[in-house]
């Protein structure tokens, strides 16, 4: 089935614009994307360096080399009885590596556990702003909590002392954790990192928590432009794939 020629047109100009669009965005989003790749490898020090390759201006110490554990708490989880329900659906967050993807922020866990499931576990509540760190097979992958939550033992979450650790400044370094708990972990039968080992990572970090704070104000404001545009894309595609579903006979 054809439309006629005026039709046809109109059509071809709707599907043209949106396809302008999409590109514009695709290239946006791919640009900022190389904008951070570039910005992590230059704004935290190369091996051996004790100073990064661009800094915010006032900034001129160099960073300190500090164990991990210095700086937070590292905090494991666990996973009351499947079998008993009274364990089960409350209102207290309860995260498993799977729900961790490519979101920053957590908000709300797929299950939650009660009073009671919580005390009959070694989940330990973790507050908002804590770094969660999966810590077994699938090494690496991490998200922060807007609200307070506990986790099940396949995580070694890092809670930033105050004063010493910014969250996002760490979350940031997530590339550096994840080889850190790939290396140490191999070791074991279980590919697993353990808390001990997270504990003892060396780190170089700025003298000051003012240059920290400014490192992760940095990336969460670029990490916000490229959900911003990621999202854009998404939806535009998503315009374009309806428009050829019920444009077309």
């Amino acid at each position: 089935m054809v439309p006629k020629s005026a039709e046809q047109n109109k059509i071809s100009s709707l599907l043209l614009g949106i396809d302008h669009l999409i590109t514009l965005h695709q290239r946006k989003y791919s640009r900022l994307c190389n904008i951070k790749k570039s910005m992590l490898e230059k704004m935290f020090p190369k091996d051996g360096a004790s100073m990064p390759e661009i800094r915010f201006a006032g900034f001129t110490d160099a960073w300190e080399q500090r164990k991990l554990g210095e700086l937070a708490d590292i905090v494991g989880g666990g996973t009351p009885s499947t079998g008993n329900p009274e364990y089960w659906d409350g209102d207290i967050d309860w995260y498993a590596p799977a729900e961790i993807a490519d979101q920053i922020y957590l908000e709300s866990s797929q299950r939650k556990i009660t009073e009671l499931g919580y005390d009959s576990s070694s989940a330990k509540i973790l507050p908002p702003g804590t770094v969660l760190f999966t810590s077994r097979a699938g090494i690496g992958k991490t998200a922060i909590l807007a609200r307070k939550g506990c986790t099940n033992q396949g995580f070694q979450s890092i809670v930033p002392h105050k004063g010493e650790l910014d969250s996002y400044f760490i979350f940031s370094r997530t590339e550096e954790l994840k080889r850190y708990g790939e290396l140490v972990g191999a070791g074991s039968t279980f590919v697993e990192v353990s808390g001990k080992q997270m504990t003892a990572m060396e780190l170089m970090i700025p003298s000051t928590m003012r240059e920290q704070q400014q490192i992760g104000a940095f990336f969460r404001h670029l990490d916000h432009l490229i959900t911003l545009h990621q999202r854009e894309l998404e939806r535009l595609q998503n315009i374009k794939k309806a428009c050829l579903e019920k444009m077309f006979v």
